[in-house]
């Protein structure tokens, strides 16, 4: 005979067992109330951190990660978000000017953005230990090919942006704070000459640093990745970091509250991540410094005293220097973009495919949207398939104003494609390689990438093992290129994975999002 409280006792355990998956899998208990975050995607090593949190405040963080330039464009544009949490909130201040939807702010933790040299490059350059190197003395190694560096895109990733700022001040032709007339482009393209590797994001960069370190000598990475890196054990020498003398910028990660009805709960969360118990916690398991006074630093940092540079003080001065650096600074580009027209992309695919390339040439008015678009001094190639490689078409853009004769082109050209045939995706992999190939041999200083949309499955063509045996005879810099797949439509996930892991690329979803959003997004590896 069953107990009669049994069923009750068990009902309570199943209960105690469904609150403990809660909170082990970031779920929201059933006494806490959620606030919603727009988030950076370098907050995921913070998630650990979350279950106690909510313990101690009755308060669950729901994180949707997102670029930082696009938060602070969707924060603008009235997302309904409560919370924001980046690794800077300059960009955003800068944004709104007097219409800030942002009620507080207080930060968080602290990571300079600084340079990883490996040591061997270190000791030979004669920065190892140094304190007195500056960003005017790596510029000139930049230039002269000594040092080649990763760096993310400035217009894609806050520590690019960061460091693109840092670099700019320092720089300088005169001094206090940057400005439009001293933006020092030589200098800036002295240094960033050497720049070999971008990406959209810090955590990308750091994964194809490890890839790509044979070739590399340093990367332009937050204080914290540099040292996560080093205390793992996929790098073959360690880095050295190094401070520049006339100093860097900080990100203080600011938890900033949007929606002012959530003041007690935004009050409770600050006060807990501001703990000095919950400080020390967050250096231990991030690297990220205290953000409160008086929490000491544990010994894997400097006991160097960092000098903060300025912040541009107006909108119209960081844009400016942004384009500045996509269209005059940094190293050119050469984008493949290998896109499937075979017979399945007819119709509301092919529309698709067709907006998101047309707002790559000025269409998109949105900020994302303008930082996206191609720049001057690019090369764009058009390859298109279907059961063959049937056309290729070249393009140089020199004018981005709206009336551009150039941006016309590429417009006129997307707006002409029709759909047919089969899908031949090795075949068209192996055109754009070849393509890549005889653009570094004319012009080596070009920085190349390739992107593969495709919304199925090889049918046509040579296979994948024939395109993986012709990859494998390439030279070292033709093997460098990465190619960028876009998983659409019936494309094969497992197919697309092995070339971007092949190639050092990075598979992008366009099932989950539009394709105009995922376009963008991969300018910031271009």
């Amino acid at each position: 005979m069953i107990p009669r409280r049994l069923p009750a006792i068990l009902a309570g355990l199943l209960a105690a067992l469904l609150a403990g998956l809660a909170c082990s899998t970031g779920a929201p208990t059933s006494s806490s109330t959620t606030l919603t975050v727009l988030a950076g995607s370098e907050l995921k090593d913070l998630e650990p951190l979350l279950p106690d949190l909510e313990k101690a405040t009755g308060y669950h963080l729901s994180l949707n990660y997102v670029g930082s330039l696009d938060g602070a464009e969707r924060i603008v544009n009235g997302d309904r978000s409560q919370l924001a949490w980046f690794s800077s909130g300059k960009y955003l201040n800068l944004l709104q000017a007097n219409r800030s939807r942002v009620v507080a702010q207080d930060p968080v933790m602290l990571s300079p953005v600084v340079i990883g040299v490996k040591h061997s490059t270190a000791v030979r350059l004669g920065w190892s230990g140094n304190p007195d190197v500056t960003w005017a003395d790596i510029g000139a190694r930049s230039k002269a090919g000594d040092f080649h560096f990763a760096m993310t895109n400035p217009t894609a990733s806050n520590s690019g942006f960061v460091a693109l700022v840092g670099v700019a001040s320092a720089l300088q032709q005169s001094g206090g704070a940057l400005d439009q007339g001293n933006i020092n482009v030589a200098a800036l393209k002295d240094f960033f000459s050497g720049q070999a590797l971008t990406a959209g994001s810090s955590g990308w960069l750091a994964d194809s640093y490890v890839r790509s370190q044979s070739s590399l000598d340093g990367i332009v990475n937050y204080e914290s990745v540099l040292l996560s890196m080093n205390q793992g054990n996929q790098l073959r020498e360690k880095l050295d970091l190094v401070y520049p003398k006339e100093g860097i910028v900080t990100a203080d990660y600011p938890l900033m509250l949007l929606d002012r009805s959530q003041r007690a709960g935004y009050d409770k969360v600050i006060s807990y991540l501001r703990r000095p118990d919950v400080q020390t916690r967050i250096m231990k398991t991030t690297g990220r410094r205290p953000a409160v006074p008086g929490v000491a630093l544990d010994s894997r940092f400097p006991a160097q005293v960092l000098i903060e540079l300025p912040f541009p003080s107006s909108l119209e001065i960081v844009n400016k220097l942004l384009f500045t650096y996509l269209d005059q600074i940094r190293r050119p580009a050469h984008a493949v973009f290998v896109l499937d027209t075979s017979g399945s992309m007819q119709g509301d695919r092919l529309d698709s495919l067709k907006r998101a390339l047309v707002g790559l040439t000025g269409a998109d008015s949105s900020i994302t949207g303008q930082f996206a678009s191609f720049r001057q001094r690019e090369q764009v190639t058009i390859l298109l398939f279907n059961s063959r490689v049937y056309q290729q078409r070249d393009f140089v853009v020199n004018d981005v104003s709206s009336s551009s004769p150039d941006l016309a082109a590429i417009r006129d050209y997307v707006g002409s494609l029709q759909a047919s045939g089969g899908t031949a995706i090795y075949d068209a992999l192996e055109s754009a390689y070849q393509v890549a190939a005889r653009g570094q041999q004319q012009e080596p200083d070009r920085y190349f990438s390739i992107v593969l949309m495709t919304d199925g499955q090889n049918t046509a063509g040579h296979d994948a093992n024939h395109f993986l045996s012709y990859y494998g005879r390439q030279t070292a810099t033709a093997r460098a290129v990465k190619t960028f797949p876009i998983l659409f439509g019936e494309g094969a996930p497992k197919e697309l994975n092995q070339v971007a892991d092949t190639t050092g690329g990075r598979v992008f979803d366009g099932r989950s999002a539009s394709l105009n959003s995922v376009f963008k997004e991969i300018r910031g590896y271009q």
